[in-house]
């Protein structure tokens, strides 16, 4: 089944289609968002994901440029690298899971050994359902989830909102938002994997060159050497 909503204009917002059941039980939903000129964002429940992206290329043909799965069982997957998904609490890694606030010291789950990676083992945001719901009038859809103080080790009830959305001049937004109750750490960001010939073709082709005067040395698993 599908559902949609409209603006005033009559144009599609944001139609809604299962996209299965997590090994939980839990039920899904992928939303199809499309701006005025046609293109096309899917983002799914499951970790706040988005799943594809349909844009144009020189020629005017629209391409899905994301690499991703066709259902949640994908994402549930060993071959799933946090594809497209909302990442945390804290994106990237933390050495060895610990950190000091306040004069105080946390431990998180250490699931990238020996640190913790992207908000940790099945509590992660990226690894829950979140609620969503269509912005009213806009090719937009705001994905909200409560984390429980102490999941997976951080501190604070931590309340999300994350919000896709397309704009007139075919941008898409990703907003976050999150309040807490206790001091905390956070860092959400998006974990899209682009393939700019299509996500059928291969990727191993690609170059890209970054104008930089600076870069981060890490070491062999990733955390910053301070130098």
């Amino acid at each position: 089944n599908v559902d949609s909503t409209t603006s005033e204009s009559g144009a599609e917002n944001a139609a809604t289609a299962d996209f299965g059941k997590t090994k939980a039980g839990e039920s899904t939903e992928i939303y199809t968002l499309k701006n005025k000129n046609g293109l096309i964002a899917k983002v799914a429940t499951y970790g706040a994901t988005l799943v594809e992206l349909h844009i144009p290329d020189k020629d005017g043909n629209f391409v899905d440029v994301l690499n991703g799965f066709d259902d949640v069982s994908g994402y549930e997957g060993e071959d799933n690298q946090y594809f497209g998904c909302t990442t945390g609490r804290v994106c990237n890694r933390i050495a060895k899971g610990k950190f000091t606030l306040d004069g105080k010291e946390y431990t998180l789950a250490t699931n990238n050994d020996p640190n913790h990676l992207h908000g940790g083992g099945d509590k992660a945001l990226s690894k829950q359902v979140w609620k969503a719901v269509p912005v009213a009038g806009q090719a937009a859809v705001a994905f909200t989830l409560t984390s429980s103080d102490g999941e997976e080790g951080y501190p604070g009830k931590l309340d999300s909102v994350v919000t896709y959305k397309w704009t007139n001049t075919n941008a898409l937004e990703i907003d976050y938002e999150a309040k807490t109750d206790k001091p905390t750490v956070l860092n959400l960001t998006n974990h899209c994997y682009f393939n700019l010939t299509g996500a059928a073709d291969s990727i191993l082709d690609h170059e890209m060159q970054i104008i930089a005067n600076n870069l981060v040395p890490t070491d062999d698993a990733g955390i910053p050497t301070g130098s």
